[in-house]
């Protein structure tokens, strides 16, 4: 078996021309989204995630602005910011990026955006509304490996899906996310026992670890569709996804590959709920 590679790079292509489509029919109306996004030191992986997130935002019609700060900004300052922002009219969605300083508390930062602009869809309160599966912002992670699984065409009711990893941004919603599918899923982590024989019997396996090659291809079940969050940088200085590739491949009826698989897809997501969240705005 060969699998059917998921081009995470087309789709995006297509939603983000769907984005660009409704934000001109939007701004016919006066309304034109406005996302801002919050940048803390000088990390160069944040800084090319921020810079493609702007240009992929502007591309489509919305009005990026950036706030950029240096490492040694206080929680006071960037929580003074967010209320700012929270208070402005023409942002309709604030996305603060990710690692902050040790010395700044994340989920304070997070906790203070308004959850009807927190398009990252990092609130409690939004994750509550994802819980209860009457989402109002879907993260854009875990919203793109949703759509990148239904262009696989993969039957997710009654679907045995394994997510293996539980961060906030991708592992739980995810879980939540198929289980709002009617999929039974198994939500794996560092200390499950039997990580091989839980990916064994998965029809969906979404890894969303961080750690190079962790799902072997030999674990993956014959027919299986896998989605491969993963990004990381190896020796060789290439991206390298969760999964092992190449083997998985093989026995996969579906994949994603990376680069040009769920990451073009988190960037176009996260345009599709800034534009949500203007429409809410204005109606």
């Amino acid at each position: 078996m060969s699998a059917r590679v998921l081009d995470g790079k087309a789709l995006a292509a297509r939603v983000r021309a769907e984005v660009a489509a409704q934000v001109t029919a939007l701004a016919a109306r006066g309304v034109v989204p406005g996302l801002a996004v919050v940048l803390v030191g000088d990390d160069p992986a944040s800084q090319i995630y921020v810079r493609n997130k702007g240009k992929a935002a502007v591309d489509a019609g919305i009005r990026a602005v950036d706030h950029h700060y240096p490492a040694s900004v206080t929680q006071a300052e960037l929580l003074d910011l967010v209320v700012r922002l929270n208070a402005d009219p023409s942002i309709h969605g604030i996305l603060v990026q990710l690692p902050l300083p040790a010395h700044v508390d994340a989920l304070a930062v997070q906790d203070a955006v308004a959850p009807t602009k927190d398009v990252d869809g990092f609130h409690p309160e939004n994750l509550g509304l994802l819980a209860q599966g009457r989402p109002r912002y879907i993260s854009a992670t875990p919203r793109g490996c949703m759509r990148l699984l239904r262009e696989s065409g993969a039957r997710l009711a009654g679907a045995h899906a394994v997510v293996v990893g539980r961060s906030n941004i991708v592992g739980k919603p995810m879980a939540m996310l198929l289980t709002n599918e009617s999929a039974t899923v198994e939500l794996c982590h560092s200390r499950t026992a039997d990580l091989a024989g839980e990916v064994a019997r998965a029809d969906v396996v979404v890894a969303a670890v961080g750690k190079a090659g962790l799902v072997r291809g030999a674990w993956i079940k014959p027919g299986a569709v896998v989605i491969d969050v993963g990004i990381n940088r190896g020796a060789d200085g290439k991206l390298h996804g969760d999964v092992d590739y190449a083997a998985a491949a093989e026995r996969a009826a579906a994949i994603t590959p990376v680069p040009g698989g769920v990451g073009p897809m988190t960037i176009a997501c996260l345009l599709e709920n800034t534009l949500e969240s203007a429409k809410r705005f204005v109606t």
